[in-house]
């Protein structure tokens, strides 16, 4: 992290005069084995001629937009620019201004213990915090320290499957127009390039015909509507799951996006929240499945009108609220923040690079996780079977995943992001690739108690006339020794 000083808004109590560093660690106890530290390396500087020039455009969008060539661009890395408390920079009433890059404008305080407050508040902001490093952790925190969404998010994984479902229960009633693949490549695609180094991704769609949600919604007479409650919503997944067909042969997590055209007959289709009010985006999203919107018809203007009505769907409302679940999905929703906060909107590319940032030290940190806990149940497992046989290619996958998580711990404790990141995907795979070889398939190895319980039953009837023949000739040759030899 680099704090970098603009004329004026040094603060007298400064202990050392610039530039200087300094580290500060905290350790966040996970449970009662397991705790990470987390160690900020501060930089305190002055501004150059040019971050100055910079500083002076007339906006904090300009300013941000001008700093960005002038940054250290590593992932995981900060860069807080401190100005003067009277900058007219800011808008009046916000001391912190977010950018879509790394970087943040902050008032400076008037004191040292004001300005590392709100250094504090930025960094749990745009950096990772005790609760992400839990939610990463999930399966090894205790469920009372947890937040209720730290259980939603998407497991890490090498890729995802992202399936555009268009649901047309009446397609007598309602011809559906829907340009998807112009709103792929438009809306989802530079969303996708920024998460290209987290996963691999891959879109496709369909069309769904005589699709039904499999609830039957509630008219109402006031309005002249029918609803759908918030504790209907769980059943609706199901019989629609059913249909999709998406998952069947998917080897990665599959993303469900789900627009649904309601029947003439349940015209028009509103969503209920928890307080009965009806939710302004009529769409909801069910955490690590996907999202269902409800896109209501407008009615025809003479009631002689001839069906099928032909329906253009809008694109760009339909995208905007998909990708909002999609980052309801990886954990990207903003967390509250403080009221004299400014966030700056990603834009086109739906995620900001501090965010990015943030779903790769997330996703690194289970990872690495993930590969602890499958190379503990090989080892138990091959603990277990004492007669088991290990091929040279399964050991090396298994040398391989341990060098490469040390690798990506030590990138991780240096701050290097991506190094860690691509060393903890390369563990994940050798471990599971060692994990899930066939040879290791334990019903191919016998304990020793269930080999006696199946041949015993088999060779015992097979021995005991044997072993009684045997012990029939023993005992007539020794009475064949006793007998006197006969002299002439």
């Amino acid at each position: 992290m680099a704090v970098v000083f603009g004329p004026g808004s040094v603060p007298g109590d400064l202990p050392r005069p610039l530039p200087f560093r300094d580290v500060q660690e905290m350790e966040i106890s996970v449970n009662l084995r397991t705790s990470v530290t987390s160690r900020y390396e501060m930089r305190f500087r002055s501004t150059t001629a040019q971050e100055e020039a910079a500083l002076a455009a007339a906006t904090a969008r300009e300013a941000d937009a001008a700093l960005h060539p002038l940054q250290n661009t590593a992932l995981g890395s900060l860069t807080m620019y401190v100005l003067p408390e009277t900058s007219s920079l800011l808008p009046q009433g916000t001391n912190v201004y977010v950018g879509k890059h790394r970087s943040a404008l902050v008032r400076a305080g008037g004191s040292l213990a004001a300005l590392q407050a709100r250094l504090r508040e930025v960094t749990q902001v745009m950096s990772f915090t005790a609760s992400s490093i839990a939610a990463a952790l999930s399966d090894r925190v205790p469920d009372g320290q947890l937040s209720p969404d730290a259980r939603r998010y998407l497991k890490s994984s090498l890729g995802y499957e992202i399936t555009f479902s268009l649901l047309n229960p009446d397609p007598k009633s309602h011809t559906v127009d829907w340009d998807i693949e112009g709103a792929v490549n438009r809306y989802v695609k530079p969303v996708l390039d920024k998460l290209s180094l987290v996963a691999n991704f891959s879109v496709d769609s369909q069309i769904l015909y005589y699709a039904v949600l499999g609830v039957t919604p509630r008219y109402d007479k006031e309005s002249s509507s029918f609803l759908l409650s918030a504790h209907s919503l769980p059943h609706v997944i199901n019989p629609v799951e059913a249909r999709l067909g998406s998952s069947a042969a998917s080897l990665y997590p599959v993303l469900n996006f789900l627009l649904y055209v309601p029947e003439h007959s349940h015209s028009p289709l509103y969503i209920q929240d928890k307080d009965g009010a009806p939710v302004s985006t009529n769409a909801f999203h069910s955490p690590r499945w996907g999202g269902i919107m409800v896109y209501n018809v407008e009615a025809p203007a003479s009631p002689q009108a001839s069906l099928p009505l032909h329906v253009d769907v809008d694109m760009a409302r339909v995208m905007e609220v998909f990708l909002a679940q999609l980052r309801l999905l990886f954990g990207l929703s903003q967390e509250e923040v403080p009221p004299e906060f400014l966030l700056e909107s990603p834009g086109n590319e739906g995620l900001a690079d501090w965010e990015l940032d943030h779903l790769l030290w997330a996703h690194t940190v289970e990872n690495i996780a993930t590969v602890s806990t499958t190379l503990t149940s090989l080892a138990q497992l091959l603990d277990k079977i004492g007669n088991i046989v290990i091929k040279d290619d399964v050991a090396s996958e298994v040398y391989r995943a341990v060098a490469s998580v040390q690798s990506a711990v030590t990138e991780l404790s240096l701050g290097h992001l991506h190094g860690a990141f691509q060393a903890s995907k390369e563990a994940v795979t050798s471990s599971e690739r060692a994990f899930f070889d066939p040879s290791l398939l334990h019903l191919l190895y016998f304990p020793d108690d269930q080999k006696f319980a199946i041949y015993i039953p088999l060779f015992l009837p097979m021995a005991v006339p044997i072993l009684l023949s045997l012990a029939k000739i023993v005992r007539e040759t020794r009475l064949r020794k006793k007998e006197p030899t006969k002299m002439d």
